[in-house]
């Protein structure tokens, strides 16, 4: 039993040992911050992608990501569009007093307008193969082997869309060759990734109608603080099953090309989203979707400065990083993963935003900062989260989920990675995930098992969880600087250069730094 003089004691090695933590975490951002205004004042002419910037004043515009330039430049078209079909969605429904099928209609409609002008005659395409997927659901929906059908049709026209390049339409013949020339101002292939997801889950969802459910609404209805109030979570919008009369075709492309989550997201299932063609979401007030709109606006402002300051990007493309010591490819890689993402919190949330105000609620990705996450499960839960619960509800529970973590693990990053892209720099990166993955598993399978009986075992499981979160952090900097910096072929440069008499320094440096940092989470959830 603690006495007053021991609590004391605990209490005062506590304070100073958060005081140290925080001086710590000010000196690693001073010194992060300085050597990267340094970096990009000292390379800045021989890196590319920068543009005359407009925020501050002599200094450049890092707008060398492409999908982050095409958004920045194409935010206020894409305001107007949406605020005009927002207005229009509005008055009908007022005026006619819509319901399900005629707010699929009248979405529909504004929809495939705005796919026109994003694709062209290529809608044709989107149309063909979405129009196929929905045949092959009705007639095999009810059959044992309906999964392996549904996942063949949909992985085929995933690979070809890529391999083709969204197809010509002279492969038709030479008459049909001239529309190639009204293809319209965005690839559409890169679009069908999406819509792949928005099949996949109208499929399954179909096929699960009048099957017994794993989820436990009478639980569920214990723990969620939404329901409890007598609202619907997005959960259970999720998982109650549907009548068969709303899979009906009309729905089924409304749900396919939503135009404010059409692009990027984030993704929901066809059960939820369906549910609130009738009810428009409740769960969000008025005055919370007003701040995600402030907020947005303030996180954007982050952007801007920080692209004016640092050039982040521009390294990772250019070969630079080469040449660069190991404590600068460090704070590149970091730096990195930090435009990434508040590029991707920018992108994924202009466009829920917009979906809210039109009363269709999407999982939030990104809800967690990520310097904020310090294991890979975390991480890839508050990333892409509406991905994740995808993957959870389509992939990994079918797969069986739990009981076959380590084997499931595989087949999930594999399709994260095609479904990104078909490029090996992303399978490596997927590989190299899931084998990180392996001894997080193993330790957080242990750590259930241990059960601290005095003050000095949770002191050690405390050290040691800040330990493997530190590895766990840098093997996830070395799986993504890979994947999308050095790529596989770079794999053997950083070996040789962190384990080099000059890198081992700085490797150590990365370990105590994660190592500070996920102390202060580690201690938080086990005191909770």
């Amino acid at each position: 039993m603690a006495t007053p003089a021991n609590s004391s004691k605990s209490g005062n090695w506590k304070r100073k040992e958060l005081l140290f933590l925080v001086i710590y975490a000010i000196v690693f951002y001073v010194i992060i911050i300085n050597r990267s205004l340094q970096l990009s004042r000292d390379y800045y002419k021989q890196l590319s992608g920068l543009r005359p910037g407009w925020l501050l004043a002599n200094h450049l515009n890092d707008v060398s990501d492409a999908q982050w330039r095409n958004f920045r430049g194409n935010i206020s078209v894409l305001t107007l569009v949406f605020g005009i079909f927002t207005l229009l969605a509005y008055l009908m429904k007022a005026f006619f007093d819509l319901r399900v099928r005629g707010m699929s209609i009248a979405w529909l409609l504004f929809s495939l307008a705005y796919l026109s002008y994003l694709h062209g005659v290529c809608i044709a395409f989107i149309l063909s193969i979405a129009t196929g997927n929905f045949i092959l659901v009705k007639i095999f929906a009810q059959k044992e082997y309906f999964p392996l059908i549904l996942w063949s049709y949909n992985i085929l026209f995933l690979l070809s869309n890529r391999i083709y390049e969204g197809y010509s339409f002279s492969i038709f013949g030479q008459q049909w060759a001239f529309l190639d020339n009204y293809r319209g101002s965005f690839r559409w292939h890169i679009c069908f990734n999406f819509v792949v997801l928005r099949m996949i889950s109208f499929g399954f969802d179909y096929h699960w109608t009048n099957r017994d459910s794993h989820f436990d609404q009478e639980k569920h209805y214990q723990r969620c603080h939404i329901c409890k109030s007598g609202k619907s979570c997005y959960q259970v919008l999720q998982e109650r099953s549907l009548p068969n009369d709303r899979f009906g075709y009309i729905t089924y492309l409304c749900y396919l090309v939503y135009a404010p989550l059409y692009i990027a997201g984030p993704i929901l299932s066809f059960n939820a989203f369906t549910s609130q063609l009738d009810v428009p979401q409740n769960t969000i007030s008025v005055r919370n979707v007003t701040l995600n709109g402030f907020r947005w606006i303030l996180s954007i402002i982050l952007m801007e400065l920080m692209t004016h300051l640092f050039y982040y990007n521009a390294f990772a493309n250019s070969d630079l990083w080469k040449h660069l010591s190991p404590m600068d490819v460090f704070i590149i890689g970091y730096g990195v993963l930090n435009f990434m993402w508040l590029k991707f919190l920018l992108i994924w949330r202009f466009f829920r935003f917009w979906s809210l105000i039109n009363g269709i609620e999407a999982p939030e990705n990104m809800p967690k900062c990520i310097n904020n996450c310090h294991n890979l499960e975390g991480f890839w839960k508050n990333w892409h989260a509406s991905f994740n619960k995808w993957l959870v509800r389509y992939i990994y529970i079918p797969l069986g989920g739990s009981k076959k973590k380590l084997l499931n693990v595989w087949v999930v990053f594999t399709f994260v990675a095609i479904w990104h892209d078909l490029e090996w720099k992303l399978l490596s990166w997927a590989w190299l995930t899931c084998i990180f993955f392996i001894p997080e598993l193993v330790f957080k399978s242990a750590a259930k098992a241990f059960q601290a009986q005095s003050s000095f075992g949770v002191c050690i499981f405390r050290e040691l969880s800040a330990v493997a979160g530190a590895v766990t952090i840098t093997c996830l900097m070395v799986a993504n600087l890979v994947g999308f910096v050095v790529g596989p072929g770079g794999i053997n440069w950083l070996l040789s250069s962190f384990l080099h008499k000059e890198g081992l320094p700085v490797l150590g440096g990365m370990l105590v730094t994660f190592y500070v940092g996920t102390k202060c989470k580690v201690a938080k959830v086990l005191t909770e």
